[in-house]
């Protein structure tokens, strides 16, 4: 099958103009990225990232599963299988 051509280039002030800001984790590392947050040279402090989030954490039993009444129900209706 053959690949159609591409004959158009994306029009120019399409997209937003990205920019450098920094990154600052929780645990005072920090890197670099390009975004359209903010302006150029801005800081981003992150109050939860995957260091201290339980969503990331290996252990993550004190995260609140909002699901857990629904999933009770399913199992209740369908049984606990394994796929």
């Amino acid at each position: 099958m053959a690949q159609a051509k591409v004959t158009k280039t994306p029009a120019a002030g399409v997209n937003p103009k990205q920019h450098i800001v920094t990154v600052l984790m929780t645990d005072g590392n920090k890197f670099e990225i390009l975004t359209t947050w903010g302006k150029e040279g801005d800081t981003l402090r992150l109050d939860a990232d995957p260091k201290n989030h339980p969503a990331w954490q290996d252990k993550a039993t004190n995260f609140v599963n909002a699901n857990d009444e629904r999933m009770a129900k399913f199992k209740k209706k369908f049984g606990n299988f394994e796929f």
